[in-house]
């Protein structure tokens, strides 16, 4: 058998692994990278939602809000410093009733809390424009 001097060995190519192997081999490593199906992203990484997670639902203060709001600002500039499009779509979270208002509120206040500054509330008209057949409070 062959002998390998190598750094650092990355078991696993799905968006985890090639950042870690990303990152490693930016600092100046030489990196092998391995994975076990025919291509890159075939496990969980080709099942993602491809949503990027605001922290609006997490604990104030919470590591994985703090993780979900510097995540996203990572996100975006690295698209934009690299050219990879993308969209800015938004994400709505609709009530149906009153009680369902009030858990908006809350939704809005805990995100509020994490440092998610870009939140609109709209009205039923507002909604419509954007999603016609939706039925929203």
């Amino acid at each position: 058998m062959e002998r390998f001097d190598i750094d650092c060995l990355v078991v696993g190519a799905g968006v985890i692994g090639l950042a870690v192997a990303r990152h490693l081999a930016m600092s100046g490593r030489e990196v092998w990278l391995v994975e076990r199906e025919g291509a890159y992203g075939m496990q969980t990484s080709s099942r993602n939602s491809e949503v990027i997670h605001a922290g609006i639902y997490y604990p104030k203060g919470s590591l994985k809000a703090q993780l979900c709001l510097r995540g996203k600002q990572m996100l975006y500039a690295y698209c934009e410093a690299n050219q990879v499009p993308f969209k800015r779509c938004g994400k709505l979270i609709v009530a149906q009733g009153s009680a369902q208002e009030k858990q908006l509120g809350l939704i809005q206040a805990k995100a509020q809390s994490n440092g998610v500054s870009d939140l609109t509330r709209l009205d039923a008209a507002a909604l419509r424009e954007l999603e016609p057949e939706l039925r929203a409070s």
